[in-house]
């Protein structure tokens, strides 16, 4: 089980420091060396935010960042020539690696094992940052139970025509919904367009038992507020300026950009945890590589009880 934390105390900063005057580098981190390369490559030219400024970010965030990320196979999604080039997908972990890079092996697709890295300390965060990954795209169970995950969400995703605005009321609608379960109920900014709302659960239900609940509910919510919300997946019969309710990320394989990712866009945004209340006036920029820091700095946590074992939900009495 995941065990209680205090992570909404503002972390200690990291010692590690991504010099600025090379292009490539060896860093220290938990004791061990990790290769850096191409510090100085432009990965958002327009703002001046180079492969070592997201390199960076990622290392002041990563006492926050990290328990989320750690015991979950990690999809990693490489932009090797910055946010605004192309990108491709790799699951199995590149060889040759160092050697304390750990693995999770999952039988994938037609039967083929996958290894998948893990990010469980500074040293392999900064490995996976450096192959080019913008943002971190972790499996929603840990790699001792893959098909049993700890938490259940809801993608938000404005269609065409929808304002922030209404993903905002969606998220409000998805959240009484919720509490009316009595269920802890988290939301953070997606970082690109939407938001994203979590629930903690007791692990026990298979991912396509989570996947069922969610589709059930994302569908009541759509019949009871067909003018904002829709549950259709297929994009052609999708109303217009609706919210997509997506359950179907919920899907075994499926994964969704982790708390505290940087994402490839323009200002770098970020997908950042909020509480309720901030929803209310929040936007997708307000929260950025430049600023994000001095918020975890200040704030901590706010996702820690995401990480608590303590008042999750039993969703095994509804699947």
């Amino acid at each position: 089980m995941v065990s209680d934390t205090n992570s909404s105390r503002a972390p200690r900063r990291s010692s590690v420091d991504i010099p600025r005057d090379v292009n490539d580098a060896t860093v220290r981190a938990n004791g061990r060396d990790v290769r850096l390369t191409n510090l100085q490559k432009p990965f958002w030219p327009e703002l001046g935010i180079t492969k070592g400024d997201l390199l960076r970010y990622y290392t002041a965030v990563s006492s926050v960042l990290l328990p989320h990320l750690r015991d979950r196979a990690m999809v990693m999604k490489r932009y090797p020539h910055g946010a605004h080039g192309e990108f491709f997908f790799m699951k199995r972990a590149p060889t040759p690696r160092p050697d304390w890079i750990t693995t999770c092996a999952i039988e994938h697709g037609s039967g083929s094992v996958i290894d998948f890295p893990l990010i469980q300390d500074l040293a392999s965060l900064l490995w996976v940052i450096n192959l080019g990954c913008i943002d971190l795209n972790q499996w929603y169970a840990r790699c001792d139970d893959t098909d049993r995950p700890d938490y259940v969400h809801f993608d938000l995703d404005p269609g065409e025509g929808a304002s922030f605005d209404r993903v905002r009321e969606a998220g409000f609608i998805v959240h009484d919904a919720l509490t009316a379960l009595k269920m802890p109920v988290l939301v953070k900014t997606t970082g690109s367009r939407g938001l994203h709302v979590y629930v903690p659960i007791v692990r026990g239900p298979v991912q396509k038992d989570v996947w069922r609940f969610a589709k059930a509910l994302a569908m009541e919510l759509a019949s009871r507020h067909p003018a904002l919300l829709t549950a259709e997946y297929r994009v052609a019969k999708r109303p217009r300026a609706r919210v997509l309710v997506d359950y179907n990320q919920n899907a075994w394989g499926r994964t969704l950009a982790s708390i505290y990712s940087v994402r490839p866009r323009p200002r770098a945004p970020v997908s950042a945890p909020l509480t309720w209340d901030e929803l209310t006036t929040a936007s997708i920029e307000d929260f950025r590589i430049d600023n994000m820091p001095r918020r975890v700095a200040k704030v901590g946590d706010v996702w820690a009880p995401l990480l608590k074992t303590r008042g999750r939900f039993n969703l095994g009495r509804f699947v």
